[in-house]
């Protein structure tokens, strides 16, 4: 299997990897332009552009590409060890790193009428979209995202799990159903939970968790009232306000 192909495979499986690409070299150097090879999240490689010191020093670059989302161009001299040179070839070699990152997910939990402005404008702006609900109904009213489930929690995200990768969403109708799903989603590798409601909603479902066993400290991962304070009103306003944080927090495309 081509390395592209295995590309592609790590694209789906939400993989984080970076293709690296020889793009020009002079004189003597391990591999030619046009040679390739992925770095995986875990340091992980496949296929080669010549081992060794240089190799070593392109997966550092790699870690790093990965760790802020953007390709990079690196080069390297072949030639003296002793200046700092990965290597004794002889030539020089130039390398462009292309990260490719799994498309966030915009988890939404709860599909009343926020909840499907979310998911609306979330899908239209390019984003993965995974919404839950309890409610059947509700749910035959959402017409765009990528999945969309009902039934217990624990089973939707055993179907469509939630990594590092997806921003959670949650916009339900009462402290009852707040208090009763967080656990399961601060369980989760997402690194941000964002709620809608307001500082004494708050205040009254965070003193449930923390009488249900919920460490004060991972209630860190918890934002709320969730979205950009621009005097929204409606749903639709309401989920401007809440894309235009998770854009804010996470600068690019998707």
């Amino acid at each position: 299997m081509s390395l592209l192909h295995r590309l592609v495979e790590a694209v789906d499986a939400r993989r984080p990897t970076v293709l690296v690409t020889v793009v020009a070299s002079q004189r003597s150097v391990p591999r030619r332009p046009g040679s390739k090879m992925l770095v995986f999240a875990d340091g992980t490689i496949e296929g080669t552009i010549g081992g060794g010191e240089m190799e070593a020093r392109v997966r550092a670059e790699a870690r790093e590409a990965l760790a802020d989302g953007r390709p990079r161009r690196v080069a390297y001299s072949l030639v003296d060890p002793a200046a700092g040179d990965p290597g004794v070839c002889g030539g020089d070699v130039d390398l462009y790193l292309e990260p490719y990152m799994p498309t966030t997910t915009v988890y939404v939990i709860g599909a009343g009428h926020v909840g499907k402005a979310v998911v609306e404008l979330a899908h239209w702006l390019g984003y993965r979209v995974v919404v839950w609900d309890d409610r059947p109904d509700e749910l035959a009213e959402v017409s765009v995202a990528d999945a969309a489930m009902s039934g217990p929690l624990a089973d939707a995200l055993a179907a469509h799990p939630i990594d590092a990768f997806t921003r959670v969403v949650v916009v339900t109708r009462n402290v009852a159903l707040d208090a009763s799903l967080l656990p399961l989603l601060l369980a989760t590798p997402t690194p941000t939970i964002g709620l809608m409601g307001s500082t004494r909603r708050w205040a009254t479902t965070r003193q449930l968790l923390i009488e249900a066993g919920i460490d004060a400290e991972l209630l860190g991962k918890i934002r709320t009232p969730v979205g950009i304070e621009i005097g929204a009103e409606t749903p639709r306003e309401i989920a401007v306000s809440i894309l235009a944080e998770l854009i804010d927090e996470q600068p690019g495309s998707p």
